[in-house]
This record gives structure tokens, sequence and C-alpha cells, in this order.
């Protein structure tokens, strides 16, 4: 282990949910790191388990946390390096948290490297320990966490479009929102998380939207659209031939957004789709 002479200065603050600010209940939800001195690095991360939020605010929006995590990391990274740079962070959070997040006051850390040091403090401060972890995600939010995992690893997680609003396309008051989507050319592609675990319903209302969203998009952005449903594969859902009905359901859903035009993907094919992402968006 790198002793403390080897570690780099840095500063902490951590970021967390305060739903009531009268009852001044929060949980921790991300963390700024950054190294001190001229020219110091800066990261910020959020926790990828929303699981203690939902506990303390069954109603919060966490999309829209996920959303904050990119503009923040985008901002403070461009402007990292420009002068004033401390009262550049406070304008940039201040610009960007909403009401419900907090920033704690800066502490000194010292690090063996950005990334480990990113590490260390979200498992000691934001992930919640061992003990909470024997659940396991499932349905809708197993893949959404399948899909941004591909995604980081292929380094285009920030790069793409998250939370698209279909409104945007068909018309006011449509509630759906497409998980993620890009645009690398004359293209627009758009995935989506589908889970055939709990019946089809899911699988209707992407059928549904899809005429109005690909109308929408040649019409808006002057692009054809490709829409791509990410579903769990029939034996992760432990559906076999030894039950017809339960594999004839999971065929429908499948069909029903065939039918439609959206291509249907299982969440073994993302590593290829975020390789392709990956190419499509030019990263190094």
């Amino acid at each position: 282990m790198a002793n403390q002479h080897q570690r780099r200065a840095c500063e902490f603050q951590l970021l967390r949910y305060v739903p009531d600010a009268v009852r001044n209940e929060y949980v921790h939800i991300g963390v700024i790191l950054r190294e001190q001195g001229e020219g110091g690095r800066l990261d910020v991360r959020f926790t990828r388990d929303w699981r203690r939020v939902r506990c303390l605010d069954p109603e919060v929006d966490t999309a829209l946390l996920e959303g904050m995590e990119s503009e923040l990391r985008r901002r403070l990274q461009e402007e990292a390096q420009q002068a004033e740079p401390d009262r550049k962070l406070m304008r940039i959070l201040d610009e960007s948290l909403s009401l419900g997040v907090q920033m704690t006051a800066p502490k000194a850390y010292l690090a063996e490297s950005l990334p480990a040091g990113m590490d260390e403090l979200m498992r000691l401060y934001v992930e919640p320990p061992p003990r909470e972890k024997v659940s396991r995600l499932r349905g809708r939010a197993a893949i959404q966490a399948g899909m941004r995992g591909e995604f980081e690893r292929a380094g285009v997680w920030d790069l793409l479009r998250k939370q698209i609003r279909a409104a945007e396309y068909t018309r006011p008051g449509d509630p759906l929102r497409i998980d993620i989507g890009y645009r690398p050319n004359g293209v627009i592609r758009m995935f989506h998380a589908v889970s055939l675990e709990p019946g089809v319903e899911m699988a209707k209302v992407l059928a549904f939207s899809a005429v109005g969203l690909r109308a929408g998009v040649e019409r808006i952005e002057k692009a054809g659209l490709e829409l791509t449903a990410i579903i769990e594969p029939a034996a992760k859902l432990g559906i076999s031939d030894e039950e017809p009905e339960r594999l004839e359901m999971y065929r429908f859903g499948v069909e029903t957004m065939e039918e439609h035009q959206i291509r249907v993907l299982t969440t073994t094919d993302m590593p290829r789709v975020a390789a392709t992402a990956r190419r499509e968006l030019r990263v190094e």
C-alpha cells in the first residue's frame, strides 16, 4: 500500500438527498472529489443503488438525480481549469442541484489516486453496507442497471441522452420516458428497458408509442428512429417449454414489439450494443 507521502492531497464533499428540509432526514447519494492545487483533476459520482433513497422518499425521481450526475461532471470538468475554480464550483452546484440535494463542507483527504479515492469514499459514505445488498434488483430496474453498466464500461455513458420525454415527439401529456438514446449520424438510436417478468404491459405500452415516436423524430429531428427494447432472456426468467402459458406470453410480448418495428434484444446483447455506441461516438 502506498505510504502517506505518496498519496495525493484532495478535498471531498458529499452530496445528500434531503426530501424534507424541516425534518432534515437525508441519505448520501454521491461524492465530489478533487485534487488540491492548480490543475488538479476533479470527479463526481452518484450511487447506482437507489433503494435507500426510495425508502426515505418513495416518490423520488431517480432519473432526475441520474441526469444531474452527468450534467455536474460535464460542467465541473469543463471549468475546473479556469480561473477562480472554487467560486465557479459553487456557482455550478447552486445552478445544478435541486432543492432536494445538499452538499457538505469540503474535507481534506489523501488518496492513492483519484479513482481509488472515489471508490473508497463511495464505499465509506454512500453505498449501502453489504447486509443491505441481500435482495437483488429485478425487472426493469435490473435491466436498466445492466444497460448502464455496459455503457459505462464502454466509456460512453456521459455522452448519452437519458430519460427522453416522449412528449417532445408525440403530444403533451405523454408520460413515457425512453431510458437512453444517442444520435451517431442520420439516425437516432433509442434504448428502453422492458421487463417481461410481470407480464406484457410494458411491451404493449412501448409498441403503442412507437408509431408516434417515429413520426415525431422524423418531423422534429429530421432523422430516422431505431427504437430498441432490451428484455430479459427467457431462461433468466425461468421460462421453458414446460410452462407453455408463460412462454406464449413472453413470445407475445416480443412479437408485439417487433410488429411495430421495435428491435428486441436481450441483456446478453448489451456488450455488443455498448461497443457499437463507443465506435459510433468515436470514443478513443
